[in-house]
């Protein structure tokens, strides 16, 4: 029996890969480096630098660990710069009325994403006030496809990862979520890709999945 959901961040609770993107190809036109839509799909749900990586793919030179480490910063800066101009009317209309009735229903709910930014990024929104647990890029070591931030959520939650589903929008967090042993759901990319054991259209689709106490759910 499911009792737990942890999500994934971008793309999944709120859709700022755009903004990634951009901060992105700021850094590569300053750099005169090529950066297509292609690279910056790659982008998501990979740490920071390993983005920067795929960011770096077309340069032409290497770079040393110093200035991949001020490149990464840049980027970010940028990133923190748009995300400081985020409200609750950013959040997807389904988000916060799915998550309510979710937890109405006895679901915990946590956070699962491998950014740093997720802090500010909850702020801004007030996501933090549906979710009973937050695990982010600040309390791991290895970023998806390793199972690290959906055992850390599970963990915060109080519940095996089996008790848990893993949400992801990523191939790689869908990967992740099921090396954590969870059951998994994927949304947009990843389940264009039918990567998770479901594979949603809509975020409100999770309440067909998850039904409250006597009723019966897909599951």
């Amino acid at each position: 029996m499911i009792q737990g959901i942890c999500f994934d961040l971008d793309g999944v609770l709120i859709h700022t890969d755009e903004l990634h993107y951009l901060a992105w190809k700021g850094l590569a036109d300053r750099l005169g480096v090529p950066f297509s839509r292609e690279q910056g799909d790659r982008c998501r749900g990979v740490s920071r630098m390993d983005s920067l990586e795929i960011v770096l793919e077309q340069a032409g030179r290497p770079y040393s660990q110093a200035e991949k480490d001020a490149f990464a910063q840049e980027k970010n800066q940028a990133y923190r710069a748009m995300l400081s101009n985020l409200s609750p009317a950013d959040v997807p209309g389904e988000v916060v009325p799915t998550l309510k009735q979710l937890r109405q229903r006895g679901y915990r709910l946590a956070l699962a994403s491998g950014s740093k930014n997720a802090g500010l990024i909850l702020e801004r929104t007030g996501l933090g006030a549906w979710l009973d647990a937050v695990a982010d890029g600040t309390c791991i070591r290895r970023s998806k496809p390793d199972p690290e931030i959906f055992l850390t959520a599970a963990e915060l939650l109080g519940l095996p990862p089996s008790r848990c589903a893993a949400m992801d929008d990523a191939v790689a967090g869908i990967q992740a979520g099921r090396a954590a042993g969870m059951l998994t759901i994927a949304i947009g990319d990843s389940a264009v890709h039918r990567a998770g054991v479901y594979n949603l259209t809509r975020f409100d689709q999770l309440l067909e999945l998850f039904p409250g106490p006597g009723e019966e759910g897909a599951l």
